[in-house]
């Protein structure tokens, strides 16, 4: 196959890697699936994104929910460093690896937002260009899957790190991209500086309370908790649908259905997903003192979606099995009859 020169040029830029960011940290992420764009962005292909071009495949829960075409998205993140190291994470966290969180973004130089976007793109196309010689892939999807239209800001690190977020919102969204963007819920400031919403806005909301809060993501920041609670109220009246996202661990943050329901009512959320905690990747660490029976049922999760419903006042509207993942909606006419009800 003959590669254009602007093509040979962009994939060369693709393989660059942030030159702040330790050998060893890059390498071990490449054996990940990780494809480093820039000095500072990477991109992976999502299981649902891969199972999805199959002819037998299914999408995600945001297929179910929100009606996106799972085999028509990026994953991606424009900013890899994070500031807090949640015990569930599946993803590397740099201490872990002996590396500072801060070691690897792009320390003051900041990758302009135009070419974040095609560099992404374009490293999604050649990622899925393997797809199109498997037997088990529909040839139609795998064509319109070189046109993304989603793309989840999510991938790992923090995103809202990058500064100039607005810009890379307002450059998918011109190429007629659809933007998932999801923060960890501590930069109130870079969240009131977006002067472009993306399609939707999340925040992961990992406990209930200050206490179980810290246990969990284990913050590298100091006033992590002040921080979360800054960033609900800036989250509130952002001109976008808005979504929370727990993710619920047995014995650990499953539990206190009041305190979530204080946070829900604070932050005003669209939707509430709850999601099964998976004990896969980094999860697995011998350091996160996790385990495979704190990952809860769909039963379990169903159960506990009706008790924060029940406090909170949203309904429980929906639910992806696959995904071990249940959705509650903020309607102000809720009737016992309208609650989804789990279905083995």
């Amino acid at each position: 196959m003959k590669i254009s020169a602007d093509r040979k040029i962009t994939v060369q830029k693709a393989a660059a890697v942030n030159p702040n960011m330790p050998g060893k940290l890059a390498e071990k992420m490449r054996k990940q699936g990780y494809h480093f764009v820039g000095r500072h962005s990477a991109t992976k292909i999502c299981a649902y994104t891969s199972s999805s071009l199959k002819k037998d495949g299914t999408g995600c829960y945001k297929s179910k929910f929100y009606g996106i075409a799972s085999h028509r998205c990026i994953q991606a993140t424009p900013a890899i460093g994070c500031n807090l190291a949640c015990s569930f994470c599946w993803r590397i966290i740099p201490e872990e690896e002996g590396f500072k969180w801060n070691e690897i973004n792009a320390m003051g130089e900041w990758d302009d937002p135009g070419r974040i976007a095609e560099g992404l793109i374009n490293e999604h196309k050649r990622i899925i260009t393997g797809y199109k010689g498997n037997g088990g892939v529909d040839i139609l999807r795998w064509h319109e899957s070189n046109d993304p239209a989603h793309v989840a800001l999510s991938l790992t690190g923090e995103p809202l790190f990058y500064p100039r977020m607005g810009e890379l919102l307002q450059e998918f969204h011109r190429r007629g991209i659809s933007t998932f963007l999801v923060t960890n819920g501590t930069m109130a400031g870079a969240l009131r500086k977006l002067t472009v919403m993306p399609t939707q806005l999340y925040v992961s909301v990992q406990a209930p309370n200050r206490e179980i809060y810290e246990r969990i993501t284990r913050p590298k920041t100091l006033n992590a908790w002040e921080s979360f609670q800054e960033f609900l109220g800036v989250f509130s009246s952002m001109p976008t649908r808005r979504v929370f996202r727990l993710t619920l661990i047995k014995g650990m943050n499953m539990l206190d259905a009041q305190g979530y329901a204080g946070l829900i009512r604070k932050g005003k959320p669209h939707y509430v997903e709850l999601k099964g905690f998976v004990f896969v990747g980094g999860a697995r660490g011998a350091g996160r003192h996790l385990s495979y029976s704190q990952m809860p049922s769909m039963e379990e999760i169903m159960a506990f979606a009706e008790e924060v419903a029940r406090e909170s006042g949203y309904i429980v509207a929906d639910y992806h099995a696959p995904s071990n993942v249940a959705l509650l909606c903020a309607d102000g006419n809720a009737s016992a009859e309208r609650i989804i009800k789990f279905a083995k």
